[in-house]
């Protein structure tokens, strides 16, 4: 970077006070941007694949390091041997080979005669050692002679400047110079990971080369070595939290170590000898006690006695080179964005968790569902940000729907602009409804990162369903034209269903740019579970938004008739929409009172459990509108509950969904509803057909079946390969799409154009 360059230029001729007093003022600066990533990062105690534990069974590692920068530093190490030998710990010690004070064979052979170990600490200590490709080469002929001399295999560079292909010039065992997370350096992106890792040359194991079982260096070298060890440090160095930082006492240590502990990680902490006061020392603004390290190892052996392993780094090195453990894939910085409540959204919630549980770091920009819930959440690896209120569906015209989405835009695309040059995002996966919120992603689309486009619900028509708009009328055009465009910037197109995905790719003439995923149920909330509600009551559920084509008015007017049959039976509506007043109305209209009952919409862990309880789910959407080509993701999770569902003959539906698994009605007709529900409360023998059918269905349609294509289509549009390469198709590509009269309509063929 242009700015490490100019700064390690010009760091020689300024002085030490002034050198740590910008560095202080930066570094409380950016303390207040970073606590969501440091000292911990999550995700970074994710165990590599095919961890093999600690040896011995221990617990976790703790690995000790000392960077060695000036003579007052050099002059204190036996100081700090002792006072380690003093509480039972070794550790290594990483001299500068040309710097400014001289390493005697004497010192070296001290150190390691009293069982602890000497690393190489860069070359000169200048900041210049990765400045460009053939210096780096040309300094690590240098640096090979004096590892070679010196018999030792472990390096450290100076700043913890890093570039983990070049190091495989060096003739090493093991790389110290990075870090799990530690937004304080000049390098500032880490590893993310507390665990060690093997580095291969190109990429993986040389082929007829063994790793050596030890660490220590042979005399002489037959070739390059097939790989090393990367040895991050996993606890902030010492000047950071005593000097930068200013704390007082080594609680950070404590907190970060128990986090190590419980997940079985490293624990490697980087002590620098030349900042340390011994109590005998005079006290200077540029050092800090000895005592708080006396301190942080007393506090590790005296709370985990002997259940961790304390290595030498080489010793660790070792290990590592046995086992091969794999380099961790760097976790990916991933933003969406949703004008939608995300506890309520299972779809974008689906995706988030699924990113996250491999370690990859979600922040979801959403909206905020009432006062009492905060701005800002977190759920494991995803930040929960809330940009704007939206406490109910109040909005009943065009424009009131606009305003608080533009208004979203504008707020979506500031945090984006400002959190991607904190911290850049790979990738940006926009959801709509609107099209026009993929705009929000137009700076990190401007610097390189990659943008989806989630189509939830195809907007013209939507629209024209919501308001009763004719398809060709200006609004639907513009929202046409809107589609377009906004598809165009976009990276990559999925889509929720195949029918839709149909229309969208021939109005947009879109090619191979553009996935399906349908609403599959996520079975870790949607599963079979014992029922909770022994009342007598036969509860009819529909969970969902309340708009004009989701047909409730229909299931409101055949209830009436279902309730004159079965007294006990009641209609249970949960959901929120522009229908509401009018449904409530009805309902009253029709004297039914207690038998239709509405509730506010419910978190998705919520609702689930509500819909266990139900006796039958109904899905009335009208096939003569949009309703025809939505998909209801409500059908599968009454499935995957073993709730029996009647639902509506929709050519979306029928594409789907076998006679086997769901009692089919026909569309906007309320008597042949009225005799399905009846049909299906009153015979538990095909009660029982459609839970067995449908539970198998399931098994064979859910989220995990789809889950790895989704995380192969991230990884392929951020490496820049064609997805279809890689990405398996869905297992509905090769079916037939159903045909009706409406589909082959005019309207339909308008609708394309």
């Amino acid at each position: 970077m242009l700015r490490n360059r100019l700064y390690y230029s010009v760091k020689p001729l300024v002085p030490l006070p002034l050198r740590f007093a910008i560095r202080q003022w930066f570094a409380l600066r950016k303390l207040r941007a970073v606590g969501d990533i440091w000292p911990i990062m999550p995700g970074s105690e994710l165990q590599p694949q095919d961890w093999p534990g600690w040896p011995e069974g221990k617990r976790f590692a703790l690995v000790l390091t000392h960077d060695v920068e000036g003579q007052g530093g050099l002059d204190k190490i036996t100081r700090l041997m002792e006072l380690e030998i003093q509480l039972g710990f070794r550790s290594a010690f990483n001299l500068i080979p040309e710097g400014s004070y001289r390493v005697s064979r004497e010192l070296r052979a001290q150190i390691e005669a009293a069982g602890f170990e000497v690393g190489i600490h860069d070359l000169y200590h200048d900041g210049k050692l990765f400045l460009t490709r053939s210096q780096f080469s040309r300094r690590a002929v240098r640096i090979n002679h004096h590892l070679k001399d010196w018999a030792v295999t472990g390096f450290r560079s100076g700043f913890m400047l890093h570039n983990l292909d070049w190091i495989h010039d060096l003739q090493v065992a093991y790389d110290a110079s990075t870090f799990d997370t530690d937004p304080f350096e000049p390098q500032p992106h880490g590893q993310n990971t507390i665990f060690p890792f093997w580095v291969s040359r190109n990429g993986k194991p040389r082929a007829g080369v063994a790793p050596a079982a030890s660490a220590r260096a042979p005399e002489s070298s037959t070739g390059p070595r097939p790989g090393y060890a990367e040895l991050p440090y996993t606890l902030p160095q010492d000047s950071t939290l005593f000097l930068l930082l200013k704390e007082r006492h080594p609680d950070i240590w404590y907190q970060k170590l128990d986090w190590i502990a419980r997940h079985g990680g490293m624990a490697l902490v980087n002590v620098h000898p030349d900042y340390m006061r011994f109590p005998d020392e005079r006290d200077t603004p540029h050092t800090y006690p000895a005592d708080c390290y006396r301190q942080f190892l007393d506090y590790a052996r005296q709370k985990y006695k002997d259940t961790f392993w304390q290595p030498l780094p080489r010793e660790l090195a070792a290990f590592v080179a046995r086992q091969r453990i794999p380099m961790r894939r760097a976790p990916r910085r991933i933003a969406m964005v949703t004008h939608s409540h995300i506890l309520s959204d299972a779809r974008v919630l689906r995706y988030a968790e699924a990113l996250a549980q491999r370690g990859d770091q979600v922040d979801v920009l959403a909206l905020r569902r009432s006062r009492e819930v905060p701005t800002h959440e977190t759920l494991g690896n995803i930040r929960l940000i809330y940009l704007q209120p939206r406490y109910g569906k109040t909005e009943k015209s065009p424009l009131s729907h606009l305003f608080p989405v533009l208004r979203f835009l504008a707020s979506s695309s500031f945090w984006l602009l400002r959190e991607h040059r904190r911290r850049p995002y790979d990738l940006l996966h926009i959801h709509n409804v609107p099209d026009f919120l993929v705009f929000a992603a137009w700076y990190p689309r401007l610097t390189g990162a990659k943008v989806i486009l989630d189509i939830h619900d195809i907007v013209p028509e939507f629209y024209a369903s919501k308001f009763g708009t004719r398809p060709g009328a200006p609004a639907v055009r513009l929202l046409k034209i809107i589609e377009r465009v906004s598809a165009a910037f976009a990276n990559h197109i999925i889509i929720s269903n195949h029918c839709w995905r149909d229309t969208y790719v021939a109005r947009n003439h879109l090619s191979g740019a553009c996935s399906v995923f349908i609403n599959n149920v996520d079975s870790r909330v949607f599963y079979l579970r014992p029922r909770t509600r022994h009342d007598g009551k036969i509860v009819v559920i529909f969970p969902g938004g309340l708009q004009w084509h989701q047909g409730l008015d229909l299931a409101i007017r055949a209830f009436r008739q279902v309730r004159s049959q079965i007294p006990n039976a009641e209609l249970h509506i949960y959901g929120d929409g522009n229908m509401k007043n009018r449904l409530v109305q009805l309902a009253a209209e029709l004297e039914l009172h207690g038998a239709v009952r509405f509730f506010d919409p419910l978190p998705i862990r919520q609702i689930a459990e509500i819909m266990a309880n139900a006796d039958l789910g109904v899905v009335p959407k009208r096939a003569d509108s949009f309703g025809n080509e939505a998909y209801s993701t409500k059908i599968m999770e009454f499935m995957s509950l073993g709730v029996p569902v009647v639902v509506s003959r929709t050519r979306i539906d029928r594409l789907y969904f076998p006679d086997s698994t769901v009692r089919f009605f026909e569309s906007g007709n309320v008597e042949a509803l009225t005799e399905a529900l009846l049909e299906v409360i009153q015979d538990p023998e095909r009660r029982r057909r459609f839970i067995a059918n449908g539970l198998e269905y399931v098994a064979r349609h859910n989220w995990e079946s789809r889950r790895e294509a989704y995380l192969a289509l991230v990884d392929a549009l951020i490496s820049g390969q064609p997805p279809a390469q890689v990405v398996p198709p869905d297992p509905f590509d090769q079916h037939p799409l159903p045909q009706t009269e409406e589909a082959r309509s005019p309207a339909r063929e308008l609708a394309l154009k």
